[in-house]
């Protein structure tokens, strides 16, 4: 936003700590807290007077005139932190503000502390410190989910009332205040569902704070919310309690309920077609057993354009997800395929390429306009820019391959083919189905001759990513990469030709290593389940070369660099229900070499730990936790078919280089320039404001 002179800002949380630092022992994966503000931030300017009141809890008020307030329980209050931003090459800089929660110090009850009861004395100090403690907090307790929903109520209530604060500002020195123009000065763009308590909050200020009827309220309101959608995995569509809702929140569930029943309310006079669709299309869910607020709904209901972040996925959220509000709203919903930046993800991460890019495009104003990168297509065979292209990967590989061997200890050869699967930890992501693919090359490489072994081409397959400490499947997954590794990179007779390592603690700092001296990386999620995925963009953009499924913006990566430089394999996303269903039926036939790595993985071979539990995920055609819902299985075989052809193509250096600058060459469209461009003009309505 700030390279492209927008006016615009970013807000958040200032978290203390990550989600966690990631070790790797003998056990697998273990947690301990992230030092994100350990040392301080060179970069925050504390804005001391920038503080606003955000309330938890209490009850509402009914004044004798009929209006609301909501009043009492624990009120914290949200200090800015602002992080300057600068663009590339412009002199615009934009914040990003971090709210800090904190108590006053007129809350700390000094009577009880001198008395010796420190806790008691300060009990709101320690409850306002606790929601900015720890990013996605454990929330299968009470207590968890709780501390969540307090972290989104913080976050949205703070930057509601920053910008309303704005707004006001403003109009005070123009001399005139029409709500009604709100819309036109402030645009809110809910990044997933996690901000959705946005639009009950932003209705109860203009209600309850700045005295708006019902009607211009919700007019302001959804004419100045937007919603990305990030998800189609329907853990991640969030649904809160009500009771905890009501509990926490009771003048937000109170604008909620009314924006429900004017919602049926108009479904029911204007689509009857509709009235049996209402038990899924109302916001509030309210099954006996489990009254709940649908988040996904309400921000569908309240915004007035919904986007989802690639091609197949928009495509996915109208026809399915989000079908039948699409027949009462069908120009509210749009695409913006994601985008990384080109200035962190190739200039800065990869110098050498970028100097031999600029070199050949004869300017570097593809750092800003990443479409020029089509100007290397004309010289993808010159044998000149393929030996310089050579020679910056080889300098890429030799810095990882040190990196690797000081953070694991293991010695990985330059020259082998460098496989990079990182991403977090899930099933759907398919983790599993590479290191079972490893497993089956080892055991093969076990049973070749020393004469055919030399015949195969080396590879390094690296494996990196966090599992949620709670996800057990997830961490027996790492459990399973880390044993894998111990024998094959231990085995004299095959270690030459295949090594298998984790690499711990994966984050946009060791991507910034990876990235770059990756040739061949996994995103082989089954097809229909990843959004879109970011990371597939940022291997494209460097030169290597995908393996994957047609799943999220993999479906137009390959498209723009031509599907003979991708490597495709698997069901597609319109096959994925009835491959399941006839999994249910009993009709899957597994490839034998399916049957031989499980059995392998099973056999004892890599160390003593019981992988029972993991690869049962992947039996039985039926019932929770199994008969295999990631289609594992079912791919597999056109998998192992898609990896030899990558064998195939390595040995082929020539044939490779030029799929590489191919690859390169097709990235242009997936700047993160072009998808905020798009966003500007068809869902903010903001133009570019440069300083002069």
């Amino acid at each position: 936003m700030a390279t492209l002179n927008l006016p615009a800002w970013g807000y958040g949380l200032r978290y203390r700590h990550g989600l966690f630092k990631q070790l790797i022992t003998k056990k697998g994966q273990e947690e301990v807290a992230e030092d994100w503000l350990e040392k301080f931030s060179p970069w925050e300017i504390v804005r001391h007077d920038v503080v606003f009141p955000v309330r938890f809890f209490g009850n509402v008020q009914i004044n004798p005139d009929g209006s609301r307030k909501w009043v009492g329980g624990d009120v914290v209050q949200a200090l800015a932190y602002d992080v300057p931003i600068p663009g590339y090459k412009t002199k615009n800089t934009i914040s990003l503000r971090l709210w800090e929660a904190k108590a006053r110090a007129e809350d700390l009850d000094l009577f009880q502390f001198n008395e010796g009861e420190y806790e008691l004395a300060a009990q709101l100090h320690s409850r306002a410190q606790q929601i900015c403690t720890v990013l996605y907090p454990g929330d299968a307790t009470e207590s968890g989910k709780l501390l969540r929903l307090k972290q989104q109520f913080f976050l949205c209530s703070a930057s509601l009332q920053d910008i309303i604060s704005r707004f006001n500002e403003r109009s005070t020195s123009e001399g005139s205040r029409k709500w009604s123009e709100f819309p036109s000065k402030v645009a809110v763009q809910m990044n997933d569902t996690h901000p959705t308590l946005a639009i009950p909050e932003l209705m109860r200020l203009l209600l309850d704070d700045n005295g708006l009827g019902w009607d211009e309220a919700w007019d302001v309101t959804s004419r100045t919310v937007a919603y990305t959608n990030h998800t189609v995995l329907p853990e991640a569509l969030e649904k809160w309690s009500q009771s905890l809702m009501w509990k926490l929140l009771p003048r937000h569930m109170e604008i909620i309920e009314e924006i429900d029943k004017r919602f049926v309310q108009t479904i029911c006079t204007t689509r009857v077609d509709l009235e049996d669709k209402l038990s899924t299309l109302s916001i509030l869910d309210n099954n006996p057993q489990k009254p709940v607020v649908r988040m996904a709904n309400l921000c569908v209901v309240s915004s007035h354009t919904v986007n989802g972040v690639a091609q197949l996925h928009s495509d996915i959220l109208k026809a399915e997800l989000f079908a039948d509000y699409v027949s009462i709203w069908p120009n509210k919903f749009q695409n913006k395929t994601n985008g990384i930046t080109p200035r962190r993800w190739l200039r800065f991460c990869s110098p050498e390429l970028s100097d031999i890019i600029t070199k050949w495009l004869k300017t570097d104003k593809w750092i800003t306009d990443l479409d020029l990168l089509t100007g290397l297509r004309q010289f993808a065979d010159n044998e000149e820019l393929q030996s310089e292209w050579a020679s910056a990967k080889a300098a890429n590989k030799q810095r990882l391959a040190q990196y690797i061997e000081r953070v694991t200890g293991v010695s990985i050869n330059p020259n082998s083919l460098f496989d990079i699967q990182v991403k977090r930890i899930h099933e759907y992501k398919r983790q599993l189905m590479n290191i079972l693919g490893v497993i089956y090359r080892f055991k093969k490489l076990k049973e070749m001759k020393p004469e055919e072994r030399k015949k195969t081409a080396p590879r390094t397959v690296m494996i990196g990513g966090k599992a949620f400490a709670t996800y057990t499947n997830a961490k027996r997954i790492v459990k399973l990469v880390n044993d894998v590794g111990d024998v094959v990179n231990s085995d004299p007779e095959v270690n030459e030709y295949l090594k298998v390592v984790f690499v711990p603690n994966y984050n946009v700092t060791v991507a910034e290593m990876l990235i770059p001296g990756s040739e061949l990386s996994q995103h082989i999620s089954t097809a229909g389940m990843e959004a879109s995925g970011t990371s597939n963009m940022k291997f494209a953009l460097n030169g290597c070369l995908i393996i994957g499924t047609l799943d999220g913006a993999n479906v137009e990566i390959r498209e723009e660099i031509g599907e003979e430089n991708f490597f495709l394999f698997g069901a597609t996303a319109d096959q994925v229900p009835r491959l399941r269903k006839e999994r249910e039926d009993g009709l899957f036939k597994p490839d034998p070499r399916f049957e031989e790595a499980k059995q392998f993985a099973k056999s004892g071979v890599f160390g003593s730990y019981d992988y029972g539990p993991l690869l049962d995920s992947l039996e039985g055609n039926t019932g929770y936790g199994r008969g295999d819902y990631f289609l594992v299985g079912y791919d597999f075989a056109s998998y192992m078919d898609a990896q030899a052809k990558v064998d195939e193509a390595y040995k082929d250096r020539k044939r490779w280089l030029k799929m590489s600058i191919m690859s390169t060459a097709g990235s242009g469209k997936f700047s993160s320039d072009r998808t905020i461009a798009q966003y500007a003009k068809e869902i903010w309505n903001i133009e570019a404001c440069p300083v002069p």
